[in-house]
């Protein structure tokens, strides 16, 4: 007897993890602690929330962003909505069937999810996924349309762009399945035209995020590579590949595919970047969370969708670009994920990396956010959320823009498992194993998600 995927429970769809159904607007919001009054801005997060209730991996699902406005001390609104792309004006439609023209084998990259990222460029509020265009938004949540900065962007992007704080360069890459497989881009800071360098890769491969340091970018080249076959079925687009292995290239930010320098590394898939920076005896330094590959899990689980096995752990990866050699280390054996640091210390070096602990359960037993203080070895100060609380990606937001790594807020949405709604938790980046400074109860659940991002009031796209 063939048993319906769709009814069976799977753990992207279970708990916290299953989609809200409605788009909604609150302004009633209860608050407990006191909100500091720097904070005036917007936090908005994005993930999958399949409009049709069901989603055959942890990847799919139509974006959806929660987004929560603070100002003055207070909360002044709670709203939700989806990204109005292709898949969702069509639910339970195939991607594949949706995006692929089989006379011309072209793909529309108008067919995306975004439902990974959210991220603010030049005023846009910009709803991202790896494997199309970006969305524009605007900041109330309604959906502008694709967005292709003016025709010059022709593959998909990453929903994990860098911005450099010095020069104001927005820096970013796409993959995809045709050659080139690989192309990156840079926007210049001062306004000039994007460019865009493809770079040589032999095969297709899962590339979700890159580093970049002061002068040079570095690109993860991974064991998971494109599986046709599974696409074209409707299941994991990828599987894990002993044989292609693990590697680092290390570019200039202004250079070619010719000038990619490419280090090898343990097998493992980088699956986000905390940062990367240049030691002053020339080495670079990348901070990441690193997932191994275990025998016994397949990357075609549908309640997964992708991920090469095991759980991820924080990792420290040295380059010596000069003797050609890398060496690699955890900073401790917690499972964490989601990281971040101060956005003005991208690809600088910095202090401190805030993440939270990550399970593959539908109810862990409780949640922690982590703060690692990278340049005392690695050491982490903790929050413990109570029992039957989780939450997810940890944002740093400064007091000010002069501001140290720790001299602000962190903002994080958590869920009560046993009111089944959440909260948005503000805690003091200083002081993180204290109690929080305040929580926004919002009245309602809301699902687990990816990532997310601050926009100051005095940022917002109006």
């Amino acid at each position: 007897m063939t048993t319906d995927p769709h009814t069976q429970p799977q753990l992207h769809l279970s708990g916290n993890n299953a989609p809200v159904a409605d788009e909604v607007e609150a302004t009633e919001l209860r608050v407990t602690g006191d909100i500091p009054s720097f904070l005036a801005g917007t936090f908005y997060r994005n993930g999958p929330n399949p409009r049709t209730g069901w989603s055959a991996h942890l990847f799919d699902g139509d974006g959806m962003i929660h987004a929560l406005e603070v100002a003055g001390g207070r909360a002044v609104r709670y709203w939700n909505r989806y990204v109005r792309t292709p898949l969702y004006e069509q639910p339970g439609a195939s991607r594949f069937d949706l995006a692929f023209d089989r006379q011309t084998s072209t793909i529309d990259y108008r067919v995306s999810t975004a439902n990974t990222s959210v991220v603010v460029d030049d005023g846009r509020l910009l709803a991202l996924e790896e494997g199309g265009l970006p969305y524009e938004l605007t900041r109330d949540l309604e959906t502008v349309g694709p967005f292709t900065f003016g025709g010059q962007l022709r593959t998909p992007m990453t929903a994990h762009p860098k911005r450099c704080p010095l020069t104001g360069d927005l820096l970013f890459f796409g993959y995809r399945l045709t050659r080139p497989y690989l192309t990156y881009y840079r926007r210049p800071g001062n306004g000039a035209p994007l460019v865009a360098e493809p770079i040589d890769l032999p095969i297709p491969t899962m590339m979700h995020d890159f580093a970049i340091t002061a002068t040079n970018v570095i690109f993860l080249d991974s064991p998971i590579v494109f599986d046709r076959r599974g696409a074209a079925s409707g299941g994991s687009p990828w599987r894990w590949d002993d044989d292609h292995g693990a590697r680092f290239g290390v570019m200039p930010r202004d250079g070619s595919s010719a000038d990619v320098r490419w280090f090898e590394v343990e097998p493992g898939h980088v699956s986000h970047v905390a940062n990367a920076h240049e030691t002053e005896d020339g080495r670079i330094e990348v901070t990441g969370t690193r997932l191994p590959r275990t025998d016994d899990t397949a990357l075609g689980d549908s309640a997964l969708g992708g991920f090469g096995g095991g759980l991820p752990v924080m990792h420290r990866w040295t380059i010596d670009v000069t003797r050609g050699t890398t060496t690699e280390r955890p900073l401790d054996d917690v499972s964490t994920e989601y990281p971040r640091i101060a956005d003005d210390r991208t690809g600088l070096p910095n202090c401190f990396v805030y993440s939270t602990t990550f399970a593959l359960e539908a109810t862990p037993d409780h949640a922690e956010v982590l703060r690692y203080d990278t340049a005392g070895g690695g050491s982490v100060t903790r929050h413990r959320f109570p029992r039957g609380h989780t939450c997810g990606e940890p944002i740093f937001v400064a007091r000010s823009g002069d501001a140290d790594e720790d001299d602000g807020v962190v903002l994080t949405w958590a869920h009560d498992r046993g009111s089944g709604s959440s909260y948005l938790t503000i805690l003091d980046a200083a002081n993180l194993a204290s109690s929080p400074l305040a929580e926004i109860h919002v009245g309602r659940r809301v699902p687990n998600g990816f990532h997310g991002t601050w926009v100051a009031h005095e940022s917002r796209n109006d």
